[in-house]
């Protein structure tokens, strides 16, 4: 294991790392959790994930290039790796393959999926399980758009904001908080629920005893989530994944889906007032201190923070187990209204 990516909680599991559009002929270096990773495809297409350091001198193999035969060479002494991070070729040291096999690069599995590429974050030929990618992102009729920009900020604090509702009427106001602002009195009472699912969780929420809003969030553990917008007769669903980058960068990965407004210029509109969206959130987040999610018990929460308080404490509960299972996602504890 990394030591980055344990101590990002980000041991063991799938999660999105770049779009399928960034990874073309050229070697493609990300960071993730503070551990270098390079993304490659072989001349089919194939994507393969290694750890971008040569095992020879240290040096970052995304600075090299893929030959015709599918393997990254190494930009310092030509070392060259196929997919499954074996070593094919050291230049000027003919020696048979079964002793070359100790100088292999370390991989990661990998999947392409619904647009982005999936990095399963333990090193090894094989993984678990498979991402659980929202099927609409896959489906046929729909239009799926992908957008990704860095933010100075933990990916904790980037992943409780995802998940909270009751922000909308304030930072969302202009735009898909303006319905619930105008419907907010000074005395307004808000309801949060919290429904456990097979991929993490759901909220819902009321506000003075109405009915419940349509629109709800998922969260898609580890760091994802879902958002339903309600459309009569239509389909659209927000997406949004907090990567980590570091312990102060979170690479924030969007994707719009939806079954109208497919033909541009019109579609192009909509992608950016979705893009405008995002960026509302932005300063709020990137002011967080400390940091990093802090234990419950070091700030004041009140009943409508029960979806981030349940985030927060299987984030900090898996952190301290380090790569064990993580715990089953649980409601917060009633909090005082």
């Amino acid at each position: 294991m990394l030591d980055g990516l344990a101590d990002e909680g980000f041991a063991d599991l799938w999660t999105p790392v770049a779009m399928s559009k960034e990874v073309g002929k050229a070697p493609y270096g990300l960071t993730l959790g503070g551990a270098r990773l390079v993304l490659f495809r072989d001349q089919q297409g194939r994507v393969s994930a290694l750890h971008d350091q040569c095992p020879h001198r240290g040096v970052k193999l995304s600075l090299g290039k893929v030959g015709k035969d599918g393997c990254l060479e190494c930009p310092f002494h030509g070392w060259r790796f196929a997919s499954d991070g074996a070593c094919t070729h050291i230049p000027l040291n003919p020696m048979p393959e079964e002793k070359r096999r100790r100088y292999a690069a370390t991989t990661f599995p990998v999947r392409e999926r619904g647009g982005l590429l999936w990095v399963y974050t333990r090193p090894g030929a094989e993984a678990p399980d498979e991402p659980s990618v929202p099927s609409v992102m896959e489906q046929p009729g729909v239009h799926v758009w992908h957008y990704a920009e860095t933010w100075n900020a933990h990916w904790t604090r980037a992943m409780e904001n995802m998940l909270d509702s009751p922000h909308l009427p304030f930072v969302h106001r202009r735009t898909i908080g303006g319905p619930l602002a105008r419907r907010m009195k000074p005395d307004s009472k808000m309801e949060m629920e919290v429904h456990p699912t097979p991929t993490g969780f759901r909220t819902t929420w009321t506000l003075d005893g109405g009915a419940p809003a349509e629109a709800y969030l998922e969260w898609l553990r580890p760091n994802g989530m879902s958002l339903n917008v309600p459309i009569p007769n239509r389909l659209m669903r927000l997406f949004m994944w907090c990567v980590p980058v570091d312990a102060d960068h979170t690479r924030m990965m969007l994707v719009s889906t939806r079954d109208f407004l497919k033909v541009q210029p019109l579609a192009a509109l909509l992608d950016r007032f979705n893009k405008r969206i995002l960026r509302e959130d932005q300063a709020v987040v990137e002011s967080s201190y400390p940091v990093e999610s802090p234990p419950v018990s070091e700030e004041r929460s009140v009943a409508t923070d029960r979806a981030t308080l349940a985030f927060r404490r299987w984030y900090l509960e898996r952190k301290k187990r380090g790569s064990q299972e993580p715990t089953a996602v649980t409601e917060a504890p009633t909090l005082a209204s």
